[in-house]
């Protein structure tokens, strides 16, 4: 069966375009054009009262869709922001530190750039100590991570779930979790790669004692400006950074008083943009009417997926190292390839309209809905004309 359909508008867009980056910039499902335009026409009918219904209707409705996918999780653990980095940025802050000096943070060398840039630039002015576990052997990341983390010198764990560069799983992830402390350390998932990937990747026992990140803009398709938190209860109940949403339940307290909302608003920021919560809600209500989850997608593109990796020879790729073979990992939506390479092969393939992603020496190709064998087949062609 092709889901083509539901993605005319993207596709119709630039019918010669063969797009192999839904890891990357999903591409948007006619859904998520009604949300957006809901949100305008709410914006035009609504006007000041628009934000009554978006904290009443909206914003809930993207929190049930997002627990329900998580495994469980409570509405009123999760809150949203423009994207992760400012999630994290809030994170930072509000985390405790058990002695002097600055915040001592786990972490792994295949986190996301945001993630990655933000600590390096933190370390470079001494607000940050940070000890970095290689991700490779990825076989034993979990294990490495684990034995870091049980040494006690930490102040927050910052971990993902499924590595962005190479789609591999950090497992076991619960022995991580245990750890967390309200007083320290914190435990802190980025899911990105995981959410709307993996189903339920984050239950409602992990969400007890983690944080976890995650947003649209992969595989949820609902394109940018919708990060989200799960915050544990009891977990830096006064974040120092803080909007005045974080206190949007009540604005009646008097001058100079900081109050705080009890659950996952307290690390609200202060107004947003609240369209792509609406593309969230719409498409998540198209994969109900289609009876689609998280599981069946996954299974479409495993399918693709290992056509693909079964018509790689005599390519340029059957040259090069598969870090995550979709029978051994078949939570990751993209398939990661090293060789030095990759960075030419990417550009080559860009200049044919062939859109996929290069991360240092690996090149990745990412399916999804919209991918059908014959777009298979027409990438592979392209792949073996290029040397």
């Amino acid at each position: 069966m092709s889901f083509k359909p539901l993605f005319s508008k993207s596709l119709a867009a630039d019918p010669d375009r063969l797009h192999v980056a839904a890891h990357s910039h999903h591409l948007w499902p006619d859904a998520s054009y009604d949300g957006q335009i809901e949100c305008w026409e709410d914006a035009a009918r609504l006007a000041d009262r628009k934000w009554d219904r978006i904290m009443g209707e909206v914003w809930p409705e993207a929190q049930r869709h997002v627990g329900n996918e998580l495994g469980g999780v409570p509405a009123d653990r999760l809150v949203f922001s423009a994207n992760t980095h400012d999630l994290i940025i809030r994170l930072v802050a509000a985390c405790p530190r058990k002695g002097e000096g600055p915040l001592r943070i786990l972490t792994t060398d295949g986190e996301f750039h945001s993630a990655r840039r933000q600590f390096a630039r933190w370390v470079e002015e001494g607000r940050i100590a940070l000890d970095v576990v290689a991700a490779e052997p990825f076989e034993t990341l979990g294990e490495r991570v684990l034995d870091a983390a049980r040494t006690g010198e930490h102040d927050l764990i910052f971990v993902s779930q499924m590595l962005f560069g190479a789609g591999r799983a950090l497992a076991p992830l619960e022995p991580i979790v245990d750890l967390a402390d309200p007083e320290g350390p914190w435990v802190v998932v980025d899911g990105y790669h995981s959410f709307m990937a993996i189903p339920e990747p984050f239950a409602k026992t992990l969400s007890d004692k983690a944080f976890f990140l995650g947003g649209g803009y992969k595989y949820a398709m609902a394109g940018e400006g919708m990060g989200f938190m799960a915050c544990p209860p009891g977990f830096g109940p006064r974040p120092p950074l803080t909007g005045w949403y974080a206190e949007f339940d009540d604005l009646t307290l008097p001058p100079g008083m900081v109050g705080y909302a009890p659950d996952a608003m307290r690390f609200m920021g202060a107004t947003f943009d609240a369209s792509s919560l609406y593309r969230f809600n719409h498409i998540r209500r198209m994969l109900a009417d289609q009876d689609l989850d998280t599981a069946s997608i996954s299974a479409h593109v495993q399918a693709i997926q290992q056509r693909f990796v079964g018509a790689i020879e005599g390519t340029v790729l059957g040259q090069a190292k598969l870090l995550n073979s979709p029978g051994d990992n078949p939570g990751a939506r993209f398939l990661a390839f090293r060789h030095d390479c990759a960075a030419d092969w990417c550009t080559t393939l860009k200049a044919r309209n062939v859109i996929t992603d290069v991360r240092g020496r690996v090149i990745r190709f990412g399916f999804g809905l919209y991918h059908d064998p014959d777009d298979v087949d027409a990438l592979v062609a392209h792949l073996k004309e290029l040397s």
